[in-house]
């Protein structure tokens, strides 16, 4: 009888330990820009992200938004104030940082449609993914999906920030544009689809230089939380934004800078790495902090209390 309380208990046991959600961790940068000093500094055997490595390494997934274009040709720019590309020599160290980047945004295509579609292959080749970008407007709006202990986390990047020109087309390649519908139907082909236990979302908008959320900017989250997303992180206006929680779901509108030079002001030199917890139904945040130094460098500054953070 002994024998067989301790064999129930161990087979109670067994079930209970197996059935325990184990936590998923997302950690996401804002604008990531290897060209200029940074890209001189990974020429250097230098790893911008050091400061940081080892938050990265401990997280399950790892993104950041790619704001510049990657490529061993000279090429001509883009008319436009200001275009950024990096060498090649710098994929191996996002490489060993993240797990993708995302290319929605307003300097992918800043020397035109074939230094992008080099882009594509050259990251595809380092075998590093990406999202909000394609070889026409299918690829560019498909959810990147990755499998984390059991589940499947889906990511979809848009951008909203001009020249629309960058746009992906059914016969051109771009960039993933922001059309509310086309972002409800991408959030909803993801979870239906593709079978996705949660969806985040990763916007490049708002207005540059302000710290608060644009009407638009509340609109789309708020939309897209509605279609099904489980979290909203933005960024592009090169300074941090105030956060949201909407329908329990989290909503950061600007992570600001990470790598980036050429800005003396201290809010555009103040990022955030935001590390998201997910365990079931339940989504908690923490939320690191980084000073940029001159060249364009995150440096580790802090935990930021999530009190700071409500504008």
């Amino acid at each position: 009888m002994i024998k067989k309380i301790g064999l129930v208990a161990l087979l109670w046991f067994s079930v209970g330990v197996h059935a325990e959600e184990a936590t998923i961790s997302i950690a996401l940068v804002g604008d990531v820009m290897l060209d200029e000093t940074p890209g001189q500094y990974i020429k250097q055997g230098k790893d911008p992200f050091k400061s940081f490595a080892k938050i990265l390494a401990e997280s399950d997934l790892r993104i950041a938004n790619l704001e510049c274009v990657v490529s061993g040709k000279k090429g001509k720019p883009e008319e436009k104030p200001y275009t950024f590309k990096a060498h090649p020599r710098v994929l191996p160290v996002l490489k060993k940082h993240f797990s993708a980047v995302s290319l929605a945004n307003n300097h992918s295509y800043d020397y035109g449609e074939q230094t992008f579609l080099e882009t594509l292959s050259l990251l595809e080749k380092a075998g590093l993914p990406y999202l909000g970008g394609g070889r026409d407007i299918f690829q560019a709006h498909e959810p990147k999906i990755f499998n984390v202990k059991g589940k499947k986390i889906a990511l979809l990047a848009y951008n909203e920030f001009f020249p629309r020109s960058f746009e992906a087309l059914a016969d051109r390649p771009g960039i993933a544009w922001s059309e509310d519908e086309y972002v409800v139907y991408g959030i909803q082909r993801a979870r239906e689809f593709y079978g996705a236990d949660y969806v985040i979302t990763y916007p490049h908008w708002g207005v540059e230089q302000t710290k608060t959320a644009s009407p638009r900017q509340v609109h789309l989250a708020r939309l897209m939380i509605d279609a099904g997303a489980d979290a909203v992180v933005g960024g592009h206006p090169h300074v941090t934004q105030n956060i949201e929680t909407y329908k329990g779901k989290p909503i950061f509108y600007s992570l600001g800078n990470f790598v980036f030079n050429g800005f003396t002001d201290d809010d555009s030199n103040t990022g955030w790495l935001v590390q998201l917890f997910i365990k079931g139904d339940d989504i908690t945040r923490q939320v690191h902090e980084a000073k940029i130094d001159k060249l364009g460098i995150p440096k580790y500054s802090r935990v930021v209390p999530i009190g700071e953070l409500v504008r």
